[in-house]
């Protein structure tokens, strides 16, 4: 049977729009890999070059073992999830009032600007009320005055003991990486509820999630790999 010149050009018809749908198609997963790509490229210009940074411009890891993450807290039945800056253990002096910047770039999502300090009666029944363990709410009480920012990727940096706020900061702000946030300060301590300015110290947390509920930097770790992992997290020699 004879081939009609109309079924030619029908099969011409059809092979062409499949050849095109196929090169739809691979411009489509191009496009969707680009996407892919810039969205990564957005959250690393959000988070900052070089990843995280400690929030004490020119500061070191502690040196003592009992200021780094998973060291003992007996007083409440836990361990510490963060890093605790204080005077003669993070070279850099560290001092009531000094300067705490974001550790990268992200969204604030906790800003205690109105943080009213304990009376000394109130954080001794706070004490009490945590000696076999801290709930987090309690722990929220004890880190005293907080900035929490969330960053790309999930991970949250907590700024614990703070003194100040810096003006204007509140959820939902965004800031750089470097950016002034807060001072420190010693809220949420005996001192703090003294009002001494005596025992000034900053925590600061690392969490892969949300605060008191995912993993903190540093945990199930002996304090010889928290360093090892810190210095290569935090860009320290």
């Amino acid at each position: 049977m004879p081939i009609k010149p109309g079924w030619i050009a029908l099969a011409l018809l059809v092979l062409t729009a499949l050849w095109q749908g196929a090169q739809l198609s691979g411009a489509r997963r191009q496009v969707v890999g680009l996407q892919a790509e810039i969205a990564q490229l957005k959250r690393d210009l959000q988070k900052g070059p070089g990843g995280f940074s400690l929030p004490l411009p020119g500061a070191c890891l502690p040196k003592s073992d009992t200021n780094l993450p998973g060291a003992a807290r007996e007083y409440r039945k836990g361990t510490n999830p963060g890093f605790v800056f204080v005077d003669g253990d993070a070279c850099v002096p560290v001092q009531y009032g000094m300067g705490v910047v974001a550790a990268a770039g992200g969204e604030v999502i906790k800003a205690e600007t109105e943080y009213q300090e304990m009376t000394p009666a109130a954080f001794e029944a706070l004490l009490r009320a945590v000696a076999n363990g801290a709930s987090p709410q309690q722990m929220d009480r004890l880190r005293g005055r907080e900035v929490w920012i969330r960053h790309p990727d999930g991970f949250t940096t907590v700024y614990a003991h703070l003194s100040e706020i810096a003006p204007g900061l509140k959820p939902g702000s965004r800031v750089w990486k470097g950016q002034w946030i807060g001072r420190v300060g010693n809220s949420g301590t005996a001192s703090g509820a003294r009002g001494s300015r005596g025992g000034a110290r900053l925590l600061f947390e690392l969490w892969d999630g949300e605060p008191d509920k995912d993993r903190y930097f540093g945990q199930g770790l002996t304090p010889e790999m928290v360093r090892a992992k810190g210095k290569l997290e935090f860009g320290l020699p």
